[in-house]
């Protein structure tokens, strides 16, 4: 880990002799390696004196901006560097501050084997590592403008995601400059919103968009200021309301192909026949425009009648294309004893589960949606099209439906032992699940969420991940279960929006319970929560630990910041592995970040409790919801790192 470290002893005394230019700004950070230190007087210092030497001389002797270099290759003592300077900085600029970067870094971080240092307009760093053509972002830096936005916020929010979207697709496609981007775009309050996105040259494609994708995703999507600037060792971006960069960096925009003009027809100058053209067009006029507005409100009214029946029957259609899924309604009934409540094994809000056993002795589900608290359509033809289509052990599996009379039934793989929340808020049922058991139910559905964001044929955000959703067979095998509010993904997409958010508050990410705003970290965050009860045996909007209002989150990462996280176990699992208890909390409030960028993917939720070699970063506080008394209002965001200021730095920048 990288961390800041001043250090009075000076080495490299001969490189302060480069900081002679009027450059004259003030490192923005630097941040001093802690995984090692060389030796004064040594092979590495005298490597490192030469190298920082030689990217002030390759800035002295080109303009280009970027420069990596190493000294001493294939020795232990081998030292690599990448300098950038930002892309719209001209090449006096860029040496002078290069200059003074080498200077700094060497005076602030003397006896490190590696550091970084950060300038208004570059950055210096090196290292033993090999850090060519490898994604770094880490260690950051990031400031903000504490003047915010007071109105229209949501069309601020999406001019700039817009914005900054298309500036990363045009730096990383390799279509713009030296993987560099600036543009801007008019946002409301007749403001002029300017943005900026880099990666440093030696990253692919690929490698850039995933970094400023990153970068990107660390702007709270609300947070309403009017500029932030985030830097990382690859890449960095920067926004704001007022100019920052030089104009000369806009692209040049192409221009638009000739093509063949008509000439205008030649005027008359014939006053009579012009005095009879315009009187003819009056009457024309007073005459057409009536007509032509009855004419679009027939229209109209006919396009709404015919668009409304042709969704239905699109629906109908789209659902019996399926037809190797289809069941004959006497079939189920049969089955069901006709929907009988002795048959009945579950209900909620969708309406009721039944236990039926078909004419070959197969063991079915039936889910039945409730008429009155309706599941519709869109849910029920999401579950058809979407579960059909999915393959998983940790899945629940979709043997077929029928839509016949007024019945929308959904057929499913019979799961002898219910859900998970049966078990596990249960007091007594509590004590089957021993660690074990708890163990294959985490790795279950973390394995069957990633098999849902990334490897299978689609790509699924299930959006309402929570125990009552897990169902567990014979074996006690997780399956995910009810997909009515999933949502399907393009391969490259990464985040959708709702103004209908669904779900079960206490489960939801932040930024989807508050804006709506959802990705595969939103069912990242639902994860956590679960993981976290699966733990401590409790639900978390019903946490309880003695007289303690605290919820579970932040319980569970005030235990793990003051060392007692086992305060959070449940008292069931004591035979079971305290480490790899502890590990799991650890990956749950990972999973629980506010800033959804810093959730971890569900692959790496995998690895990371498969492999213990797999190093841990500390999570930080995170962030949770909890539900208002008033009646006049909903649910609220409580953030205590906003609250508190916690691990925060605000500044203003122009």
């Amino acid at each position: 880990m990288i961390a800041p470290r001043r250090s009075a002893v000076p080495l490299l005394l001969s490189l302060l002799a480069l900081a002679t230019s009027a450059h004259g700004d003030d490192p923005l950070r630097y941040f001093c390696g802690t995984k090692g230190n060389f030796t004064a007087n040594g092979t590495y210092g005298d490597n490192l004196k030469a190298l920082l030497t030689s990217v002030v001389a390759a800035a002295t002797a080109d303009g280009g901006g970027f420069y990596n270099l190493s000294v001493g290759g294939g020795s232990p003592d081998a030292v690599n560097a990448i300098a950038l300077c930002r892309g719209d900085v001209g090449a006096a600029d860029c040496r002078s501050c290069l200059n003074d970067s080498a200077a700094e870094i060497a005076r602030q971080c003397p006896m490190q084997k590696e550091a970084i240092i950060y300038y208004d307009k570059c950055m210096l760093r090196y290292s033993n590592r090999s850090i060519f053509g490898v994604v770094e972002i880490s260690p950051y830096w990031h400031v903000w403008n504490v003047n915010k936005i007071t109105n229209n916020v949501d069309q601020f929010n999406q001019v700039l995601r817009n914005l900054m979207d298309g500036l990363r697709d045009r730096a990383a496609s390799g279509n713009s400059t030296r993987k560099f981007a600036v543009g801007n775009a008019t946002a409301p309050n007749f403001q002029t919103l300017f943005g900026l996105v880099q990666c440093t040259e030696d990253l692919t494609w690929l490698q850039c968009d995933n970094c400023l994708v990153n970068a990107i995703g660390k702007i709270p999507c609300c947070d309403q200021t009017i500029g932030r600037r985030y830097l990382t060792p690859s890449c960095n971006i920067r926004f704001q309301v007022s100019p920052f960069f030089d104009t000369s960096a806009y692209e040049s925009p192409p221009s638009p192909p000739e093509s063949p003009v008509s000439p205008p027809p030649t005027p008359t100058n014939n006053p009579s026949t012009k005095g009879k053209d315009t009187n003819s067009g009056r009457i024309a006029l007073i005459i057409t425009i009536p007509a032509v507005g009855l004419s679009l409100l027939v229209a109209g009214i006919l396009c709404i009648c015919l668009r409304s029946r042709r969704l239905k029957k699109n629906f109908e259609n789209e659902i019996r294309n399926a037809e190797s899924l289809q069941f004959d309604l006497n079939i189920i009934r049969e089955a069901t004893n006709d929907f009988s409540d002795a048959n009945k094994v579950g209900q909620g809000g969708f309406g009721v589960v039944y236990k039926g056993t078909l004419a070959n002795g197969q063991v079915i589900a039936v889910k039945r949606p409730s008429v009155d608290l309706g599941q519709g359509n869109q849910e029920f033809k999401n579950e058809v099209l979407l579960v059909a289509r999915l393959q998983h052990r940790n899945l629940v599996r979709l043997l077929g439906f029928c839509l016949e009379e007024r019945e929308r039934l959904l057929i499913y793989e019979f799961v002898p032992n219910s859900s998970l929340d049966h078990f596990l808020y249960d007091p007594v049922r509590r004590s089957q699940l021993g660690w074990q058991r708890r163990q294959k139910i985490i790795g279950g559905i973390a394995r069957g969420l990633l098999y849902l964001h990334e490897d299978s044929q689609l790509r699924i955000i299930h959006r309402d991940l929570k125990a009552g959703n897990i169902l567990l067979d014979a074996e006690m095998n997780p399956k995910i279960s009810d997909f009515g509010t999933a949502r399907l993904f393009a391969v490259d997409q990464t985040q959708d929006a709702t103004s209908r958010v669904v779900g079960t508050y206490g489960y939801m990410a932040p930024e989807y319970a508050m804006h709506g705003l959802f990705s595969v970290k939103s069912d990242v965050f639902s994860f956590g929560v679960l993981l976290l009860e699966i733990i401590s045996g409790q639900k978390s909007s019903r946490f309880c630990n003695g007289n303690t209002t605290e919820g579970l989150l932040s319980y569970a990462y005030r235990s793990l910041r003051e060392g007692t996280p086992s305060d959070l176990i449940d008292p069931n699992l004591a035979g079971g592995s305290r480490t790899e208890m502890l590990r799991c909390i650890h990956v749950g409030l990972l999973c629980v970040q506010e800033i959804e960028a810093d959730r971890p993917t569900m692959g790496a939720v995998v690895l990371m409790l498969s492999s213990y070699s797999t190093t841990l970063p500390l999570p930080s506080r995170p962030a949770f919801i909890l539900p208002k008394k008033s009646k006049n209002q909903g649910t609220r965001l409580l953030s205590p790192s906003y609250i508190l200021n916690d691990h925060r730095l605000e500044s203003i920048f122009v």
